[in-house]
């Protein structure tokens, strides 16, 4: 089983072998598969009652300027985790505030020192920017082993498995494609006729970087979701970088046919215009009225492509995507969440976040969780009591001291 994060749910699936270990010098564990059950995840937390957590951890940030910001996120997630019911228990965070301090002022003063040196010269700004580099991946797998440790499911901690070394190949691998498209443009440019290696050498760049993004996406999802235990039970992951890479592309389209409409209505708005003004010689009050009208119709066209037709789409085939193919023998997850249904969310969230002027925000965030998380269903082919049991069989709880090295680092991942 893995934890199912109520900030950021993704997507899951089923591996073709258990990912079951032992330890050393004892028998494998009796794992035999039986018929599949089905299990959906219940979200019970109401805007109401996160509404008086969300004021109260804003008041006492801005009354600190900040220093808040650990308890904030442990009062947090300690409602979204109590409220995510997984097979009838729900999840339980245990983040020590004090602690993951530690973690924040480490964070705050490297980008503070990041900033610092930028404005001191490009030259200083370069070399923090690479120090940051440098240590980012160890940042990012201390927070990932931090947020499992903290978070258990009756009564057991999750951990994260993946090692230092693929943390910095998450990140080194698409270095290396960027280098290679750099040196393939070079080769080009020096073998191709003149007058074709503009257009090539574009064509190359375009095509690099166009991937580059989804590459390191898959990269980062492969090495989160493949290392996700609860005891001796581990996850793999086994969505493609091509899988990922449909999902930009298809996004894309959507959102060049969405800017085709926005172009369409402007014209027809000039159109009209230029039909009304016709024989006229206007004055400056009603070309800027004209101007307001088609800047109004633009602004709102924007947000509706990005906020109910790009985001909603991407962000519920990749969760559908990244659960479905997250799991093992024995435990996998699918993910049902439409496009259509994420879409009618995030307009009414927004609509009523500007109506009240950011006062609905909790209850967004409440809303777009249940969507989330009640969308992706468990399927157990073993009973979940045997299934812990097995899970918890030879595990020493030693998150506590582990959690303590990591100095509660928590980056958001």
């Amino acid at each position: 089983m893995h934890q199912t994060s109520p900030s950021a749910p993704q997507a899951g699936g089923m591996t073709a072998s258990p990912l079951i270990t032992h330890n050393a010098g004892e028998p494998p564990l009796p794992l035999v598969p039986h018929p599949v059950s089905l299990h959906t995840i219940r979200f019970t937390g109401s805007g109401s009652e996160y509404f008086r957590i969300w004021i109260v951890n804003l008041l006492l940030m801005l009354v600190t300027l900040g220093l808040y910001y650990p308890w904030a996120k442990v009062r947090k997630l300690q409602y979204f985790y109590g409220n995510t019911v997984v097979i009838g228990h729900p999840l339980a965070f245990h983040g020590n505030p004090k602690q993951m301090l530690r973690g924040f002022l480490l964070v705050s003063l490297l980008m503070v020192l990041y900033a610092v040196a930028g404005k001191v010269s490009p030259e200083a700004g370069s070399v923090a920017a690479l120090i940051l580099a440098a240590i980012w991946p160890a940042l990012m797998r201390a927070s990932l082993q931090f947020r499992l440790a903290q978070t258990s499911w009756r009564g057991l901690r999750f951990h994260f498995t993946g090692s230092l070394k693929d943390a910095y190949m998450v990140f080194l691998k698409p270095i290396l494609v960027s280098i290679g498209v750099g040196l393939l443009s070079v080769i080009l440019a020096v073998m191709l006729p003149r007058a074709l290696t503009g257009v090539i050498l574009g064509l190359v760049m375009v095509v690099g970087l166009a991937c580059l993004g989804p590459y390191m996406l898959w990269r980062l999802k492969q090495y989160q979701h493949q290392h996700y235990a609860l005891g001796q039970l581990q996850t793999s992951f086994k969505a493609r970088f091509g899988d990922v890479l449909r999902i930009f592309l298809k996004t894309g389209l959507l959102t060049v046919a969405a800017l085709i409409g926005i172009g369409v209505i402007v014209a027809v708005l000039a159109a009209t215009m230029g039909v009304s003004l016709a024989g006229q010689r206007p004055d400056a009050r009603t070309l800027m009225s004209w101007g307001n009208v088609i800047v109004g119709v633009v602004a709102v066209s924007y947000l509706l492509i990005t906020q109910v037709i790009q985001g909603p789409y991407f962000s519920s085939r990749l969760q559908n995507l990244i659960w479905t193919q997250t799991g093992n023998r024995l435990v996998r997850f699918k993910s049902h969440l439409g496009w259509g249904h994420m879409a009618r969310l995030s307009l009414q969230n927004w609509l009523l976040i500007v109506l009240t002027l950011g006062l609905y925000w909790p209850f967004a965030a409440v809303a777009l969780a249940r969507a989330r998380l009640q969308a992706i269903v468990i399927h157990t082919r073993q009973d979940p009591d045997l299934l812990l049991a097995q899970a918890s069989r030879n595990t020493s709880d030693a998150t506590g001291d582990l959690a303590a090295d990591l100095m509660g680092i928590d980056v958001g991942l």
